[in-house]
């Protein structure tokens, strides 16, 4: 329901961070009045973290946004740096100096969601917009592969992976190999610096 909802924006020549945040409105109602409709369905939810490539004042733009703890990271002149800010009950103690980043990878917490589609009341998501620059490599994943995988190992893939499609294959392989303790999914988007060339995307998942 939740890929439906956002699918209904491609193509639109107006799209901005407002209409991505009703789109995200939509779709968790439609998963909360499903839920209510099928009790053996309560309580159920989802994450969703997403890129779109929008215009702003004539130019393009990407628009970063999550809710939940799936990820945005864009990998650009060998650096990878985190875009989305995790919305779970780890983060917070993070943020407050109650637990390190090391421990809150194992802390029996790390699966509590503060924010999620389908929740009781309409969550709002985060975004962040930029000007879009060629040559920029994005990885969206589940927490399954950042649980994973340290920022060092997902930065080698993303950096000697030739194109998106492997990149997001080995980033997947290597997840499951370490452990794949949860759903280790990942998708790949290159902006390549050439502007006639279409956006590469990826998806790959697995368990």
């Amino acid at each position: 329901m939740a890929v439906a909802h956002l699918r209904e924006l491609d193509g639109h020549a107006d799209l901005g961070p407002d209409g991505i945040r009703r789109a995200l409105a939509a779709a968790s109602a439609a998963i909360r009045t499903t839920a209510a409709e099928h009790p053996e369905q309560e309580g159920m939810g989802t994450t969703v973290t997403g890129l779109a490539l929008v215009a702003l004042a004539g130019s393009p733009h990407w628009v970063v946004f999550n809710i939940g703890d799936s990820r945005v990271y864009r990998f650009a002149a060998g650096a990878l740096t985190l875009l989305t800010e995790d919305h779970s009950e780890t983060a917070e103690l993070v943020a407050s100096g109650v637990l390190t980043p090391e421990e809150a990878r194992t802390s029996p917490l790390r699966h509590v969601i503060t924010r999620t589609l389908g929740s009781a009341w309409p969550p709002e998501p985060d975004q962040w917009v930029f000007p879009a620059v060629g040559g920029t490599r994005f990885l969206l994943c589940s927490d399954g592969l950042t649980g994973e995988l340290e920022d060092g190992e997902i930065a080698e893939v993303l950096r000697d992976a030739p194109d998106a499609q492997r990149a997001a294959d080995e980033l997947v392989r290597t997840a499951v190999a370490a452990g794949g303790r949860d759903n280790v999914t990942a998708v790949v988007v290159d902006h390549r610096t050439d502007p006639a060339a279409s956006e590469d995307t990826a998806p790959r998942g697995a368990r």
